[in-house]
């Protein structure tokens, strides 16, 4: 992952203001280590920090047109380049950047080419021709990006909010699917799948289909020129990622640079559900597998680091994020600059485990669609900003376009939670898999029971998160919340203590505001809670707080405390 900051519009363009302009820009450099950008024109500026994974030695932003009238700060990976490049053959292209095809399409397209982008990405492109400028945000926000304005007329965006927050009055999450127009005087929506109007499908399950579409999604994720690896949990989705990866590897154009044996992470506490089950997919695919541990105090000393880089207050995104922070640390220490992962599959298939209460096929498909939307809000902001932090970029298979498609037009009966028929959740996607001839995985790791991240990585990691909250935050604190916190109040000192740290490096109203509230249980969405009238008594973030559902859930007499009522979703 990069990280793009792009100012448009100043009313200062002097020195002091390019100065100020690199001063941002360097916020970004965690994402992006290996080289930094700027290109200005007149009271415009570009900058860029670049991760460099594809052409490292000449894919150098901004990118340019033939002329250099057209400017382009990019970060993302646009999968089919290649093809796109084939109809491009009339331009003449700088470097063997995947990105650089953006250019040259809106030469050819104009503003109308967003949805010929098969990939993850967020970018500006100024014309200089006429002053005019777009930015844009992939399908889903698997890639971050900010909008905001400054009193002097001003328009800002950048990958990351700490890089204006500063210097605009407001600010906000640049919504996904959307394109920002200066001809057209404001966002507009790009991508328009069927799914996006909740309407129910009705197009039959075919397991052999969802099957192709995902492993087409891995496959065209193996696009890299540097060392990468899998992020593995030992659950079903992390591990569908490494057994189609792994199957597939010694046939990429990686494998010859950088060999075919794959290297999978796993990161716990000792003795955790997550690293039993990842030593066991490993073992049986054959990775060279990384097994990482950390404490209970190594997690909580890194918060106030982990909340500054992930720019949210939201408790399970915290308390899952943390981990995975740690764990890319360690993975950078080794030479990895990318990473697959398995964030969407839940949203998608309606695999957490509060599925199991949905009334009926049409608040379920309607529930997956609610999540799908959230997506950049919570499990993606959380993998794209863990990883960057440390200069690693997190792909997600399970968020292609195609494959979001596919999944999204299957009657949702399909999806259903069946225990009379024997349908667990993502019962559908197991299913596909299950291949007696030559399998993916064991059938017990495929039929694996859902572990939310923060879960998964060690039951005591929750347990102690909300012992040291208890020890900072004391009852009149939280008596008073209210009125300190007027939006978003938080309702557990967890909460709170989140809170207070997070205000204390964005403390303006706009800040908060980029971080939605609402009750939720074991990650639902507000709607959801009404499905059992139990949840409201207990709506916890946890995947163990679907009682009577998952096999560790919480006794009733235990953890009865509200814990903060948000959307997170793991």
């Amino acid at each position: 992952m990069c990280g793009i900051l792009a100012v448009l519009g100043c009313v200062d363009n002097s020195q002091a203001k390019r100065s100020r302009i690199i001063e941002l820009s360097r916020r970004l450099r965690h994402r992006g280590p290996d080289w930094s950008g700027l290109h200005c024109h007149e009271d415009c500026y570009l900058a860029h920090q670049r991760l460099a994974i594809i052409d490292p030695t000449s894919g150098d932003q901004p990118l340019y047109n033939e002329d250099k009238t057209v400017i382009l700060t990019v970060n993302g990976e646009i999968y089919n380049h290649k093809q796109l490049r084939q109809n491009l053959s009339s331009h003449q292209f700088r470097t063997g950047s995947d990105c650089e095809v953006i250019t040259h399409l809106y030469e050819e397209h104009g503003e109308d080419f967003i949805d010929m982008l098969d990939g993850m990405f967020s970018f500006v492109l100024l014309d200089t021709r006429d002053k005019s400028f777009i930015a844009a945000r992939d399908a889903i926000g698997i890639t971050p990006l900010y909008l905001g304005w400054g009193l002097d007329g001003s328009i800002w965006f950048a990958s990351e909010m700490k890089a204006l927050s500063d210097d605009c009055e407001r600010f906000i999450s640049f919504p996904p699917g959307h394109i920002y127009s200066s001809k057209h005087g404001g966002l507009r929506r790009w991508y328009n799948p069927p799914w996006f109007s909740e309407q129910i499908p009705s197009s039959p399950y075919d397991p052999m289909i969802l099957r192709e579409t995902f492993e087409k999604a891995v496959v065209k994720r193996l696009m890299t020129d540097v060392p990468f690896g899998v992020l593995l949990s030992g659950g079903l989705d992390s591990s569908l990622v490494a057994a189609v990866a792994n199957r597939y590897l010694a046939d990429s154009a990686i494998a010859q640079q950088w060999g075919s044996q794959l290297h999978t992470f796993c990161i716990g506490l000792k003795g955790s559900p997550d690293l039993k089950a990842a030593k066991e997919v490993a073992d049986y695919l054959g990775t060279r597998h990384h097994e990482l541990h950390f404490t209970v105090q190594e997690g909580i000393d890194a918060l106030e680091e982990v909340i500054y880089h992930i720019e949210t207050y939201d408790v399970t995104t915290i308390r899952a994020s943390t981990p995975m922070f740690l764990m890319s640390r360690k993975i950078k220490s080794l030479g990895v600059k990318m990473v697959l992962s398995g964030e969407g599959s839940d949203e998608i298939f309606g695999g957490y485990l509060y599925f199991h209460k949905a009334p009926n096929k049409e608040e379920f498909h309607e529930e997956t669609c609610r999540k799908i939307k959230a997506l950049h809000l919570y499990d993606c902001l959380r993998a794209n900003k863990s990883t960057s932090a440390w200069g690693i970029e997190a792909r997600v298979p399970f968020l292609d376009k195609e494959f979001i498609n596919t999944a999204m037009s299957m009657d949702p009966e399909w999806k259903m939670i069946r225990s009379d028929l024997g349908r667990i959740e993502k019962w559908v996607l197991r299913n596909a898999f299950d291949d007696e001839k030559n399998p993916y995985l064991p059938k017990h790791i495929l039929y694996r029971q859902k572990e939310q991240f923060s879960d998964g990585v060690g039951y005591s990691w929750i347990d102690g998160l909300k012992e040291h909250a208890n020890n900072q935050v004391t009852d009149g604190m939280l008596m008073h919340a209210n009125y300190i916190y007027p939006e978003n109040t938080p309702t557990t000192k967890e909460a709170y203590h989140y809170r207070t740290i997070f205000e204390k490096f964005f403390p303006k109203n706009a800040a908060r505001s980029t971080v939605p509230g609402g009750p939720s249980v074991a990650c639902s969405t507000a709607k959801a809670v009404e499905w059992d009238a139990a949840w409201s008594k207990n709506p916890d973030p946890s995947g163990r707080a679907a009682l009577g559902v998952h096999e560790a859930a919480y006794e009733d007499t235990v953890n009865t405390e509200l814990v903060e009522p948000k959307n997170g979703s793991l």
